[in-house]
C-alpha cells in the first residue's frame, strides 16, 4: 500500500508554515518542538485547517484521502475527544455488534459501550478512541501524540496495542510527537521538522543514531535526557 505526499504547502498571508515532502511506507513519525508544524500538516491531510491559512496538497496513493473513509485520526487528549454526555456506543457510526467487536480488539469489555465518557479511566479512554478510529477500517491512522495525558505505563500500554493493531490489520500510521522515546517505539521511518520543514528523515534508528544537524542532535539529547524538548 503506497502513500506519498509529494507536496504539502500550509501559507499564511503568503508565508510558508508548512513545505514539506515525505512517503510513508509502514510507520512514520513527524518529530519536532511545539511550532514546527507537525500537528498543522496533520489537520492539512485531514482538511482541518482553520480558515485564515491556506494549503496545496498533493499526495500519490493507493487510496484517496477521505476522513472518516479512508483515514482515521486519533486525538491528544483522551480527557476532550469524547462527549460526556453521550454514551460510548452512540460515539460509534456502526452498528452495536461491530462496536462490541471493536472494544475487543482493544482488550476492553464491551459493557463499556452503556458508560459515559466521565466513568472511564484515562487509558480506556484512548483505548476505545483508537477502537472509534478503527472501526471505519482506514488504510491510514492518523496519531497526534496520542500518550501525552497518559501515565507512563498506560503509555507503553498503548504503544504496544497500536503496534499489534496495525500488524492484524495492516493500516499506514503517521504519528506527530515531541516525545523522540515514543516515535522509537512506533515508528519504523521518522522527519525531523524545524520552522515547517524536514531537516533530515529516514530509518528512525539512523537518524536517532546519526543525526546530521546541529538541531537535530540537541533535539534527540535534550529529549531522551528530560522526555521534552524545548528552545
Amino acid at each position: 500500500m503506497k502513500f506519498k505526499v509529494t507536496t504539502l504547502k500550509i501559507l499564511h498571508d503568503n508565508r510558508a508554515l508548512v513545505d514539506i515532502s515525505f512517503e510513508i511506507k509502514n510507520s512514520f513519525a513527524l518529530i519536532g518542538e511545539s511550532g514546527s508544524g507537525k500537528s498543522l500538516s496533520l489537520k492539512a491531510l485531514l482538511n482541518l485547517l482553520p480558515k485564515n491559512l491556506t494549503s496545496t496538497l498533493e499526495i500519490d496513493s493507493d487510496f484517496e484521502l477521505i476522513r472518516g473513509k479512508s483515514v482515521s485520526f486519533v486525538p491528544q487528549n483522551p480527557f476532550t475527544a469524547l462527549s460526556p454526555l453521550t454514551k460510548i456506543k452512540d460515539h460509534f457510526s456502526t452498528t452495536i455488534f461491530e462496536a462490541k467487536n471493536c472494544l475487543n480488539m482493544v482488550n476492553l469489555d464491551d459493557e463499556l459501550l452503556f458508560r459515559y465518557p466521565s466513568e472511564l479511566s484515562g487509558g480506556q479512554l484512548q483505548r476505545v478512541i483508537i477502537a472509534i478510529a478503527l472501526s471505519i477500517k482506514p488504510k491510514l491512522l492518523l496519531l497526534d501524540e496520542p500518550t501525552t495525558a497518559l501515565d507512563s505505563n498506560t503509555k507503553m500500554s498503548i504503544i504496544d496495542l497500536l503496534k499489534t493493531l496495525q500488524k492484524q490489520i495492516g493500516f499506514l500510521t503517521l504519528f506527530v510527537t515531541h516525545d523522540i522515546e515514543v516515535a522509537k517505539e512506533i515508528a519504523q521511518e521518522v522527519a525531523i521538522l524545524k520552522n515547517g520543514k524536514i531537516l533530515e528523515s529516514g530509518d528512525i534508528l539512523s537518524v536517532l543514531n546519526n543525526p546530521q544537524t546541529k538541531y537535530a542532535k540537541e533535539l534527540i539529547e535534550s529529549n531522551f535526557k528530560n522526555r521534552e524538548f524545548r528552545v
